[in-house]
């Protein structure tokens, strides 16, 4: 099966992903997973890539469409994959129909309100890299890792003034993907305001009918 998960940043793809890749045995396949291990690395391409992500703009489609489809040709990827982050722009989309034939293009559908009040509520571990919320996932001791017990920080994209930029070119030029998918009969949108849980229900029957 292969699967798009779209929907704006902090809409709750990531954890989509991860769940639906456990369920249906197949890689999640995350563009800002290969974009993070390139900056933490300083590779040229990383380097190149934090220029544009520190403002909170979104990543050229030179620098992720040829890194996307050589990860597509991995052997792990046969039996499908779970793409997240990627295509963002209608270019790269076209990019990827030239490609392959996508089952479904899954929108996880989120109001900006809900999206800002959630990313500002997220710190990580700088050291080992875990993830932890103000609400949902709370350490053991305030700001303060629970795995190697580093402080914890609030990542540049993740601040406000960030988040809202991040989410006009979201909606400038991501959100037209919805009506790509549409058009062509393939796509899903579920309630992301729901529970985790019940996302991944509403995806996985969706999926079945």
């Amino acid at each position: 099966m292969k699967l798009i998960l779209l929907g704006a940043p902090g809409a709750g793809k990531g954890t989509q992903a991860t769940r639906l890749a456990d369920q249906y045995h197949i890689p999640h396949i995350s563009t800002g997973d290969i974009f993070r291990a390139n900056l933490k690395e300083e590779t040229p391409l990383g380097l190149k890539a934090k220029e544009y992500m520190d403002q909170g703009l979104l990543v050229p489609d030179e620098l992720t469409v040829d890194l996307v489809m050589d990860r597509l040709a991995k052997p792990d990827c046969a039996n499908g994959y779970i793409l997240d982050g990627f295509p963002r722009t209608l270019v790269q989309a076209a990019a990827l129909d030239a490609k392959v034939d996508i089952d479904a293009a899954i929108n996880v559908e989120v109001p900006d309100e809900k999206i800002v009040k959630r990313m500002a509520g997220r710190r990580v571990c700088p050291k080992c890299g875990e993830p932890y919320h103000t609400e949902y996932k709370v350490p053991a001791k305030e700001g303060v890792c629970d795995r190697c017990g580093s402080l914890l920080i609030i990542r540049k994209d993740d601040e406000a003034e960030t988040v809202l930029k991040r989410l006009a070119v979201y909606h400038d030029q991501t959100a037209p993907l919805i009506d790509h998918y549409q058009a062509a009969g393939k796509l899903i949108t579920v309630d992301g305001t729901q529970s985790v849980e019940a996302v991944t229900d509403a995806i996985t029957t969706a999926l079945k009918a």
